[in-house]
């Protein structure tokens, strides 16, 4: 089985998140995708108090109608400690997958050989990486890092080229605290306002 994995902290999932699962599907063939929320981010401190159930519930209303391939995985939310994508790939392939395509960001592929057992996950998964942005710093480093880890760890490696929305959770957060939430799907919005989620970023 041929899969994808695109995992992320969804606090809230935003637009930008969804036209990145979208580019993700079209520019490769796989048989599922699962959506993963973090339980706790080993790269990042979590900054809002919302909960996983709640970021779970939040991905399936702004992901669920781009695919019917797109299956949501508690995988990380169950697992006691840092979400470590290296686990989480041994999570599936002691299932019986057999390609696995992992999905990340500008500023995680640029990092990428400081996560953990991240010589692992080059060895058992293909990294696609999107742009998060358009800053032409960005550019030089990151094809300075794809030689790099191409060379050294003999990296499988996809680019999308497909034009960014440039947003973040925390400026949704922000903006939801005042009364001002933009770039998010209309389901996620409608949750959140019902659970009265953020009011207090």
């Amino acid at each position: 089985m041929k899969i994808g994995i695109y995992g992320g902290t969804f606090d809230p999932p935003h637009n930008g998140h969804v036209r990145a699962c979208q580019c993700f599907l079209e520019a490769i063939e796989m048989d599922k995708l699962y959506i993963i929320p973090t339980s706790i981010p080993p790269h990042k401190v979590k900054k809002s108090d919302v909960g996983g159930e709640e970021r779970l519930e939040m991905a399936k209303l702004a992901f669920s109608g781009l695919s019917d391939k797109i299956e949501f995985s508690r995988v990380e939310l169950d697992r006691v400690g840092k979400s470590y994508t290296s686990d989480t790939l041994k999570h599936f392939k002691a299932l019986g997958v057999t390609e696995i395509y992992l999905f990340c960001g500008t500023d995680m592929f640029v990092t990428f050989d400081t996560w953990h057992e991240f010589e692992y996950i080059f060895d058992v998964a293909t990294v696609v990486c999107m742009r998060r942005e358009n800053d032409d710093y960005f550019t030089d480093l990151i094809a300075k890092k794809a030689l790099e880890y191409k060379r050294k760890y003999n990296a499988r490696l996809e680019f999308i080229d497909e034009a960014p929305i440039e947003v973040s959770s925390s400026d949704i957060r922000d903006g939801i605290a005042v009364s001002e939430a933009v770039q998010i799907p209309d389901s996620v919005a409608k949750f959140i306002k019902e659970r009265g989620l953020y009011k207090d970023e």
